[in-house]
């Protein structure tokens, strides 16, 4: 392996890697004041990801990236008895086979030529690497050696106890074990793009799960013994109260992760084996308010554009929790916004900060809710005002009467359907002539996980057609459905980002006559789309005959009536 200086580490990052050189620079002057490593400063200014910059090195070095799926191969790593846990997790180095006289060794930095010649004279064998990302060794630290992470903690069961005060809480949460287990979870949430965390406390193991896409997968389960230290440590980080084991709690951790400034929204609610933990994953240096991020179709972005364009009147964005309807909200709020516009939003939590409009915090215990902060609001002499949910008949009818007197009111509603969004303002007990009078727009989402386009398979033809037969479909020569497949590049789940499929429902006269006949959803619907409108599930399986998604997802997310 040719000797790499940190010069040529840089000019081949510059290179080949599309590092900036003017970054290049900075992280070069700020090695040298700190005396850091080059390469650890590029993760920590978040100029590189850990699996980037791996990828660099093995390019260069002419080695290969360590797989993930060969340490879940490995039941455990040879020369344990020379090579102590403690050692291999500091020099984030792992023994995965030995061949012959050559032990092939993952290291996360292949440039530490000490540790190398260190673990050689150690077993007497020529060492031969690979490269490996960080946070995945750490998780294999984790599952090969969890009595190493128990015997560093104070946590055992003589301190696992129901009435450990708030001292000792605090205690458990600041061993160095336990910092870095949570830390390693949150740069791992980050590393693999999940958009929660979730901590789930057993009889017998603490499990940790992450949501990729939508859907769960677990990743790793812990001693159960140090569930305590575990969600003292998020609770402290979330500013919570670490005694109240008792009732939920709701807070927020602020960090910076790789470089990423990354906001987590904190849940704890108490369960049958202690505290279950769960976190949103908001990665604000990622986040583009941009209608080409939403990934919703031209004709719907158009007629979305549109109904903002009105001075006055109510627009709804309908769909289930983490189908994307805040990120929608905002990223209308950013195109209308402008210094000729008041915009006031209420929310609960604020997500993102928008600059140039004014965010407000709902505060149930003090009674700041949704109706009473909208009420106030209105003396702030806003253009547009943006409520975060409609949940009763008060917030509905201060909503409509801000709507009847010349503001724009944007709103959620948790609904299966556009339509139903007028049954459901219907059940809160609104007159129908009032939300036929002030309604402009209603946008129902969903998020269908995307093909990974690398391994998608396209269905056979007979299935295909059955398919299209039985959804009286019209494909274009040519097209068909696929399914996933699964790779390296997906993790093996056939499916890598998110699409979001969209239906419209305009008020049109017809659509309107409906409303103030007390029609009901699937009637108001029928009409909807007789004036024009494509149904979430058409739009779905249009999509999966595209090869953007498969017939499966689309079904798993939009509920078929009837």
């Amino acid at each position: 392996m040719k000797p790499l200086a940190a010069d040529d580490l840089l000019n081949f990052l510059t290179a080949h890697a599309g590092l900036d050189p003017n970054a290049a620079a900075r992280a070069q002057n700020v090695a040298e004041e700190t005396g850091q490593r080059v390469a650890r400063i590029l993760l920590q200014l978040g100029l590189l990801s850990e699996r980037q910059l791996a990828q660099a090195y093995a390019e260069f070095l002419d080695l290969s990236v360590a797989p993930s799926e060969i340490y879940e191969k490995l039941e455990f790593p040879p020369c344990a008895e020379r090579l102590s846990p403690r050692f291999l997790r500091h020099a984030r180095c792992l023994p995965l086979a030995i061949e012959g006289q050559t032990l092939f060794l993952i290291m996360a930095d292949p440039l530490d030529h000490f540790t190398r010649r260190s673990i050689e004279m150690a077993t007497d064998l020529e060492v031969s690497l690979l490269v490996g990302v960080p946070v995945e060794l750490e998780a294999a630290f984790n599952r090969f050696w969890p009595e190493d992470t128990e015997r560093e903690s104070v946590v055992d069961e003589e301190r696992d106890g129901v009435e450990e005060d708030s001292d000792r809480l605090k205690d458990m949460a600041s061993e160095a074990p336990v910092i870095r287990l949570v830390n390693q979870m949150i740069a791992r949430a980050v590393e693999t793009r999940a958009s929660d965390i979730h901590v789930e406390p057993f009889e017998n193991t603490l499990r940790i799960r992450y949501r990729y896409d939508g859907v769960l997968h677990e990743a790793e389960t812990q001693p159960v013994r140090i569930t305590p230290a575990v969600v003292s440590r998020i609770k402290i980080m979330a500013h919570l109260d670490i005694a109240e084991r008792r009732l939920p709690q709701d807070g927020r951790i602020k960090l910076a992760v790789r470089g990423h400034e990354i906001d987590l929204r904190v849940s704890t609610v108490p369960s049958l084996y202690g505290e279950s933990v769960v976190m949103r994953v908001l990665d604000r240096s990622t986040v583009n308010f941009a209608y080409s991020s939403l990934g919703l179709s031209p004709d719907i972005t158009r007629k979305f554009q549109e109904t903002l364009d009105f001075p006055d009147g109510i627009v709804l964005v309908t769909g289930p929790t983490g189908s994307g309807k805040t990120t929608t909200l905002y990223t209308g709020l950013s195109d209308i916004n402008a210094e000729t516009r008041k915009i006031i939003t209420i929310e609960d939590p604020v997500e993102y900060q928008l600059g140039g409009i004014t965010q407000l915090q709902v505060r149930p215990q003090i009674d700041l809710t949704f109706a009473s902060l909208l009420r106030s609001i209105l003396r702030q002499d806003p253009d547009v005002i943006m409520v975060g949910e409609i949940r009763d008949l008060e917030t509905a009818r201060i909503a409509v009467q801000a709507a009847l007197t010349g503001h724009l009111v944007l709103s959620t509603l948790h609904t299966n359907s556009a339509a139903s969004a007028v049954t459901r303002m219907r059940d809160m007990g609104l007159e129908d002539y009032l939300l036929s009078a002030v309604l402009r727009g209603v946008l129902a989402q969903r998020l269908v996980r995307r093909l990974c386009k690398s391994c998608r398979v396209q269905e056979k033809p007979e299935i295909s057609r059955a398919l299209c037969s039985r959804f009286n479909l019209q494909p274009r020569e040519g097209q068909g459905f696929w399914r996933a497949a699964g790779c390296r590049d997906c993790n093996g789940t056939g499916y890598h980002g998110r699409l979001a499929i969209a239906e419209f429902l305009q008020p049109t006269p017809a659509v309107q006559r409906m409303i103030l006949s007390g029609a009901s959803d699937m009637e108001i619907e029928e009409t909807a789309v007789k004036e024009g409108m494509n149904s979430l599930l058409s739009i779905g399986l249009h999509e999966a005959l595209s090869g953007e998604t498969t017939a499966e997802e689309v079904l798993r997310v939009v509920r078929m009536e009837g």
